[in-house]
């Protein structure tokens, strides 16, 4: 990690936890902390990883490229 006051040593997890909220839970009352916490993780392991491209990844999804390490 960088120095302190560098605005770049946190700028993955930003980005992440900015599209969290705005492709899942902007706008959305969750009826409870459970019912949040399996949306989220089911957001992340059935679209984010699998499905979503990523501009980082050349357009590739996350799961095809921990794929293509593993068959390398």
């Amino acid at each position: 990690m960088s120095g302190h006051g560098d605005c770049y040593d946190n700028a993955c997890a930003e980005s992440f936890f900015s599209t969290l909220k705005n492709e899942l839970t902007h706008g959305q009352v969750f009826a409870t902390r459970e019912a949040a916490g399996m949306a989220i993780l089911s957001y992340i392991e059935g679209f984010y990883n699998r499905k979503r491209l990523h501009q980082t990844l050349a357009y590739r999804t996350p799961a095809s490229v921990d794929d293509e390490a593993m068959s390398a």
